[in-house]
């Protein structure tokens, strides 16, 4: 990222990426390289005609893996709406500021089957929750508002898909793998305008099969979403696990012992706060020992 920051990244934004040099420490290079990374190579041979055995790839940073974000319950997985229970990557499980490859599956074969438990747990001793029908009379509204905006197949309004490209770029900038504070105070900005054009975009045609609809109601979770982590990460003045601050390299014991909360406050803004870990239960700390 660092590279790209300063200028010497590749045509479209990345680094180029060259495993091919391994012809010159071994024999058989080409079929080695396809032994050990099958699905690269088909990827960028069928996607973009490149031979990673013969010349270097273009790639980039980028997302991959959402480590945390619903605050659950550690034993029951539940979360804090009664009835809603979470578990894998939404709720981060085991693995904590980072993860490595295939260790979703402690979080699938634990978590989820916690999660499940407790959950058929809790509809056996509270039955069938109550439905709001004016909650969902609501939400069937702000879900049809893009289609009353005025948009028809020559324009008319602002489609969702600029809003949505436009704030992939920003976060992409501003709020990637390296992150320093005024970058994202730069976001926060231009997520508030962002927030503006969002609740004015519009849509036409059916309901059915309407991609473009899709994206306008997806619009809203990815503003909230961008929103809450851009905040949380402005708080966190250290690197940590995924959560590189370049202005704040190094960990710092402080943020080792509070959870960075974001929540909805009562005007409906983001609010974020400190809170500590809680404290180790001790039949916990006695099974970890036992372990060791």
């Amino acid at each position: 990222m660092r590279e790209i920051k300063e200028g010497r990244g590749s045509p479209h934004g990345g680094v180029f990426l060259d495993i091919a040099w391994i012809k010159e420490k071994i024999a058989d290079a080409a079929a080695h390289i396809q032994r050990k990374l099958p699905s690269m190579y088909h990827q960028f041979k069928q996607l973009a005609d490149i031979d990673i055995t013969q010349e270097p790839m273009e790639v980039g940073p980028t997302t991959h893996y959402a480590m945390g974000g619903i605050r659950v319950d550690a034993d029951t997985q539940m979360s804090n709406v009664p009835g809603l229970f979470a578990a894998g990557e939404c709720a981060a499980g085991i693995n904590g500021a980072n993860r490595l490859g295939g260790n979703s599956l402690s979080d699938i074969i634990v978590f989820g089957k916690r999660a499940g438990e407790f959950a058929a747990k809790y509809v056996k001793e509270h039955g069938a929750g109550q439905v709001n029908n004016d909650q969902i009379d609501e939400a069937v509204r702000r879900s049809l508002e893009p289609f009353e905006r005025g948009a028809t197949k020559g324009g008319g309004a602002e489609g969702p898909y600029q809003v949505q490209a436009e704030l992939q770029e920003m976060m992409q900038d501003l709020v990637g793998i390296v992150r320093t504070e005024d970058e994202m105070q730069r976001a926060l900005d231009g997520l508030g305008k962002l927030w503006e054009r969002t609740r004015k975009v519009a849509v036409y045609g059916h309901r059915e099969y309407n991609p473009g609809w899709h994206t306008a109601i997806d619009l809203h979770n990815l503003m909230t979403v961008s929103e809450a982590i851009t905040r949380s990460a402005i708080e966190r003045k250290e690197s940590r696990g995924a959560h590189f601050r370049e202005d704040y390299e190094n960990k710092d014991a402080a943020f080792g012992k509070v959870n960075t909360v974001v929540s909805k406050a009562a005007d409906g803004s983001m609010q974020v706060r400190r809170e500590p870990i809680p404290v180790m239960p001790e039949h916990l700390k006695q099974v970890i020992e036992e372990m060791k």
